[in-house]
């Protein structure tokens, strides 16, 4: 692997106080080529632009999907990455979906963990201060032929980040559009998926919400997931969530939560939850929390919601369960705990 070194770091123009997630990337980036059936050309360089052609397929017919993971600095200064074999297994999943090249694992963490070393200053201690690392793949192939590509670049860019969201948290459940459909492209991070969530985002943030809860695209009777949410329900003395399945993405951040649930105690159940359910709960005040996880967000907790004409607000409690799964799995990210099920990985 050949790597390029910035010769000036642009890190000192960075307010790290006051940073717009996804907006603001570190000194390097990888970058690998997929030409005549194998990788080549593996590089760290500078962050730049890239070259591309107009007719690159992947602007025609969206082969593309990504990864979302983060890594943390502990109070030694020592870089810890979650979970990177469940997120390099998941980019395989999803490339494999779209007929895409499967990136082989030594090289990807071996320019994962140069990246790392490179931009280490950029991966600030603390908690809620990470590193988000963007993994991607595209079809690169100058061809507008309506098949499957022959050329491929995989990246690896970086983003320093702290909270994903900030003020209070309110959700439309949606009836209408869909997210994703079965024996469609919904478990995988496919950048088509977020795509296609954008304009139904649009109409409920008009209507005061921020996110979306999407359900089922048979008769929108099931809640699956958020936008980039997995999602929980504390529903009496029980914590519930979607199982996943072709159209519900297996979210690290969601498997994460589930164990450290069972660890403390807390009845949990993985089970299909209708819509009905969750309104009949929140009319009765059994409905205590809900509660989004994923890798930027880590756990959202989501303080109202509205389905169809109808508004709920969830109600102030004490000790929420979001909070306690929270602090229990930033605990472990940032080396603070112990590590009962071997997730963290030093960088």
């Amino acid at each position: 692997m050949k790597v390029e070194k910035i010769k000036v770091s642009k890190i000192d123009q960075i307010d790290f106080d006051n940073l717009n997630f996804g907006s603001v990337f570190t000194d390097h980036m990888f970058s690998c080529d997929y030409i005549d059936g194998e990788w080549v050309n593996a590089q760290i360089s500078p962050y730049k632009p890239i070259s591309i052609s107009p007719s690159a397929r992947v602007f025609h017919y969206g082969q593309a999907c990504f990864e979302g993971m983060k890594a943390f600095k502990d109070n030694k200064n020592k870089n810890w990455l979650f979970r990177p074999l469940d997120n390099y297994e998941r980019i395989l999943k999803s490339s494999i979906r779209l007929a895409m090249p499967e990136f082989p694992k030594e090289l990807f963490f071996e320019s994962l963990k140069k990246l790392i070393e490179l931009d280490n200053a950029w991966i600030k201690p603390g908690l809620g201060n990470s590193l988000y690392i963007r993994p991607f793949i595209f079809a690169s192939e100058d061809s507008i032929n309506a098949t499957e590509a022959n050329q491929y670049k995989f990246m690896i860019i970086c983003a320093p980040a702290d909270s994903y969201y900030s003020g209070d948290v309110r959700v439309k459940i949606e009836k209408s559009f869909s997210r994703a459909a079965k024996g469609g492209v919904g478990y995988a991070k496919a950048a088509g998926n977020y795509a296609a969530q954008f304009y139904p985002t649009i109409l409920a943030r008009n209507e005061g919400y921020q996110q979306i809860i999407w359900t089922d695209s048979s008769n929108h009777e099931y809640i699956e997931e958020a936008g980039t949410m997995n999602l929980f329900f504390r529903i009496g003395d029980k914590l519930i969530t979607a199982p996943t399945s072709d159209s519900i993405l297996d979210g690290i951040t969601r498997k994460s939560i589930i164990q450290i649930a069972k660890d403390q105690g807390i009845n949990i159940e993985v089970r299909p939850i209708k819509v009905n359910e969750i309104i009949e709960a929140a009319k009765n005040n059994s409905l205590k929390e809900i509660f989004g996880s994923g890798t930027a967000v880590v756990v959202l907790p989501i303080i109202g919601f509205g389905y169809e004409n109808e508004k709920f607000e969830l109600p102030r409690i004490e000790s929420p369960w979001s909070i306690l799964l929270k602090s229990k799995l930033n605990d472990i990210q940032y080396n603070i705990s112990e590590d009962p099920h071997g997730w963290r990985t030093e960088a």
